[in-house]
Parts: structure tokens; sequence; C-alpha cells
């Protein structure tokens, strides 16, 4: 009955590590040549003209690629369409009716893990007007 005690005992022991333990602690990641910290970075980039979005997306993705980064993206969000319907009449006689305007706002996502320092050079190309651009560091 020996056996059955320390069987029992073992599976004790293995409960409350399982139950008790930490969450296993990864080892942060660092560059190869530098030893900075590699980040996860996320680059947002809104307008309302298509042709610009995708022409700096494509421009940020091959430097990146230059330098050898991990690049994922662009992910392209769906479209958002803001519509604003208008009456034609100012005075509100005559006939109803309506102007239809709207607005298209075209958003891409790429992310990226390198340094911060790397993501700095990145960003320094020249942006067309009308692109907004976002960049968020997350750890």
């Amino acid at each position: 009955s020996l056996g059955s005690v320390t069987n029992r005992l073992l599976i004790q022991q293995l409960f409350l590590q399982t139950k008790m333990s930490a969450p296993p602690i990864k080892p942060t990641k660092t560059a190869d040549t530098e030893g900075e910290v590699i980040h996860r970075i996320r680059i947002t980039l809104t307008s309302r003209n298509v042709e610009a979005v995708e022409r700096v997306c494509a421009e940020l993705k091959n430097k990146a690629l230059d330098k050898n980064l991990k690049v994922s993206g662009p992910v392209r969000m769906p479209t958002k369409i803001l519509k604003l319907l208008v009456r034609k009449s100012p005075c509100g006689e005559g006939t109803n009716t309506y102007d239809r305007f709207q607005m298209r706002i075209h958003k891409r996502i790429l992310d990226l893990h390198s340094p911060s320092e790397v993501v700095r050079q990145l960003t320094n190309i020249s942006i067309d007007a009308g692109v907004d651009v976002e960049v968020t560091i997350a750890n």
C-alpha cells in the first residue's frame, strides 16, 4: 500500500503545481546585432484616396522587407461610407428633391516586428497629402 500512497502524493503535487503555478515567463526577444528589444508595431493608414493609401502601404512594406523585418499586411479594413442626404430647396417649398453626398474612408493596417529605432527610419518617407498615419507600439 506504500505504492498507492506515493502515487497519491505525486498526483497531489502535480495538481498543486498546475493549479498554483504562475504562467511561464517568455524570454524577451532581442535583435541579433544591437541587443534592442523587438516591439510589435502597428501602422494604421487612413485616407479618402485609395491610390494614395495603397502607394504609401507598398512603399512602407518594401522598405521593411529591404531591412529584413517581419511584416504582415497590408490588411484592408472595410471601407466606411459616410452618407449625407440634403434637401435642395433652401426654403422648404417646391418639389421634394434631395442631393446625396458620400465620403469613403479607406483603411489599411501593417504589422511590424522590429526595434523602435528602425520604425523611425521606415516612416521617414514622403507621405501623400490626405493620408493619415498612426503608429502604435504594443509590447
